[in-house]
C-alpha cells in the first residue's frame, strides 16, 4: 500500500483517461447506414482508413476483405479478398501473402489502406505486398512486392503509385502495372512508432514525412528531390528519448505544408522550397486538419489544440478527451470530430472547442481515420469492421 506522500496514486489517475462530462448537446449526430466490413481489425494496431472516390466508398478489414459501397445508400457494389490465391491475366498462380504473425491468435495482414486513384484501389499487407484492384468491379490488376511491411496508405496520381514502406523507403509504381518507377531511400532510427506517414500529392509532386523526423519533397516523374527539411532533431540519451516519428501524414494548404513529429514540433513550411514559416512544441503522431483558419493537431495525450494558421498562436484546447486514444481529427463544415477508443464519436465546434454532440457507434472503438464527401457525409471504419455513413444536424 502506498504510505503517507507517496505520489504513486497521482502519478497512475495521470495516465487513466478522461471521463467524459456531461453536457448540452447542440447538434444530433445522425447515422444514415451500416454495414459490416469483414471480420474488423483484429487485435494488432491496425487503421484502415476508408476512401472515397466518386459515388463509392472502399474499405477492407485486417483479413483481407475488401468491399465497395454505394456511399449514398450502403448498398455492397462489390466484394473480393486479397488474401486468396488467384490466377492474374496471364494465367500464373497469384500466392497467398505469408502471414508473420504478432499475435498468433490473430492472423490478420492487411496493414496499408484503403488508397484510392486513378482508376484503382490500393492495399498494403505485413508481407510487403501491394495489391491494385479495379475500384470499378475490384478485380486484382497487379500486385507488387516492395520488401517491407506497408503500414501507410498508398497514394495514387500522375501517372504513379507511392508506397511508403516500414523500412524507410518511398517507392513510385507504375501505375500500369505495379513496375518500380523509382525508390527514396531514408535511414531508420533504432527505434520508432509503429507505423508510417501517406505520401501526399499535389500536381506532379509528393510530400512524405520519415521516421528520423524528416519530411522531404519529391517530383513524381523522375524522384529527384526538390527540398527535405527536419522537423525535429532527435535529442536525449535513450533511443525512446530520441524518437521524432513523422506518422501523421503532411497537410498541403495553398503555399504552405503542415507537418507534425513525435516528441517534436508541430512546422509550417513554404511549399515551394521547404523554408520553416512557424513552429510550435507540439508532439503528436497523427494526422492533422484545417480549418476555420486554424491547424487542429492530437497530442500525445490526446488533448485537441487548435493553432492559427497565421499568428502560430494557441487558439484553444479541449482537454476533456485526455488519454481516451482519439483517432486522426478530420474538419467540415463548422465542425471537428474524432473518435476514441471506447467507440464514441465526438463532435467539437471549430470556433472554441466546446463540445456539440457525442454518440457511441462501435463497441470495439474507433481507431482508423475517418473521409468526408460533399463537405457533409462523415464515412468512417469501427475496429468491429462496421462502416458507418453520419451527418451531423441541428437538434
Amino acid at each position: 500500500m502506498p504510505g503517507i506522500g507517496d505520489k504513486s496514486d497521482d502519478k497512475d489517475k495521470k495516465l487513466e483517461p478522461a471521463k467524459l462530462q456531461d453536457f448540452d448537446a447542440e447538434v444530433r449526430i445522425e447515422r444514415l447506414w451500416k454495414a459490416s466490413i469483414g471480420k474488423g481489425l483484429g487485435r494488432k494496431y491496425l487503421r484502415l482508413d476508408p476512401a472515397v472516390l466518386a459515388d463509392r466508398v472502399y474499405a477492407a478489414d485486417g483479413y483481407g476483405v475488401v468491399e465497395a459501397r454505394d456511399r449514398f445508400t450502403g448498398k455492397r457494389v462489390w466484394r473480393t479478398s486479397i488474401g486468396k490465391a488467384r490466377r492474374g491475366r496471364t494465367g500464373r498462380l497469384r500466392m497467398v501473402p505469408r502471414i508473420r504473425l504478432f499475435d498468433r491468435r490473430d492472423v490478420s495482414f492487411v496493414s496499408g489502406g484503403v488508397g484510392a486513384g486513378g482508376g484503382f484501389v490500393l492495399i498494403g499487407t505485413v508481407e510487403g505486398h501491394l495489391v491494385a484492384l479495379s475500384a470499378a468491379d475490384g478485380g486484382e490488376v497487379w500486385r507488387a512486392y516492395v520488401g517491407s511491411e506497408i503500414l501507410s496508405r498508398p497514394a495514387a496520381g500522375d501517372g504513379a503509385v507511392l508506397v511508403h514502406t516500414l523500412d524507410g523507403r518511398l517507392l513510385a509504381l507504375e501505375q500500369d502495372d505495379g513496375a518500380v518507377r523509382w525508390s527514396h531511400d531514408n535511414q531508420v532510427p533504432i527505434l520508432t512508432l509503429r507505423g508510417s506517414a501517406s505520401p501526399v500529392f499535389v500536381g506532379d509532386i509528393v510530400y512524405a514525412g520519415f521516421d528520423n523526423g524528416m519530411v522531404s519533397a519529391i517530383k513524381t516523374d523522375n524522384g529527384e528531390p526538390l527540398w527535405e527539411h527536419r522537423v525535429m532533431l532527435p535529442e536525449g540519451r535513450s533511443e525512446l528519448d530520441r524518437m521524432v516519428d513523422i506518422d501523421g501524414s503532411p497537410l498541403v494548404e495553398g503555399p504552405v505544408l503542415y507537418v507534425v513529429s513525435y516528441q517534436g514540433r508541430l512546422k509550417a513550411l513554404r511549399r515551394a522550397d521547404g523554408a520553416p514559416l512557424w513552429q510550435q512544441e507540439i508532439s503528436s503522431h497523427l494526422d492533422l486538419a484545417t480549418g476555420y483558419g486554424h491547424v487542429y493537431v492530437v497530442d500525445d495525450t490526446d488533448v485537441v489544440i487548435a493553432i492559427d494558421q497565421q499568428s502560430a498562436e494557441e487558439v484553444w484546447r479541449q482537454g476533456g478527451l485526455y488519454r481516451r486514444k482519439l483517432s486522426s481529427p478530420v474538419a467540415f463544415s463548422n465542425y471537428l470530430v474524432v473518435g476514441d477508443d471506447e467507440g464514441y464519436l465526438h463532435v467539437l465546434a471549430q470556433s472554441d472547442g466546446r463540445f456539440l454532440a457525442r454518440r457511441k457507434l462501435d463497441g470495439k472503438g474507433i481507431r482508423s481515420g475517418m473521409a468526408v464527401a460533399d463537405g457533409r457525409t462523415l464515412y468512417f471504419l469501427g475496429n468491429s469492421g462496421a462502416l458507418h455513413a453520419i451527418e451531423i444536424e441541428a437538434r
